[in-house]
């Protein structure tokens, strides 16, 4: 379940769509709403999977084993939310770790890239 805070308003979910409802009818009213800015926490979403940068030495490991350069990588932008959000550089490793019905668990990884 994810936390937010909206015009000032810590809560959960539900908190969110109300705050965010209040945000869009003060804007109605011609009300200035400049400041006011909904927040969640993007880690916390259930649809996000799991996202952690690779330490170097984790990250040569990976490339060594599969014989393989970090441009052969699936790139994520610099300016994703979840790479903003856990402090991944341009060049640094992700390592994405999906829930999977059938598989049990799925990783995949991802180089960081400009945009």
């Amino acid at each position: 379940m994810s936390t937010c805070v909206a015009s000032g308003i810590a809560g959960q979910d539900s908190d969110r769509k109300l705050a965010r409802n209040a945000i869009f009818l003060a804007e109605d009213r011609g009300l200035k709403t400049k400041g006011l800015k909904m927040k969640f926490d993007v880690l916390k979403h259930e649809l996000v999977p799991q996202h952690e940068v690779l330490p170097e030495e984790e990250a040569n490991e990976l490339l060594k084993k599969f014989n393989i350069t970090k441009e052969q990588i699936p790139k994520i932008l610099v300016s994703d939310p979840v790479a903003k959000k856990i402090g991944a550089k341009i060049g640094d490793v992700v390592k994405i770790t999906r829930n999977s019905k059938t598989a049990g668990k799925g990783v995949v990884y991802r180089v960081v890239v400009a945009e």
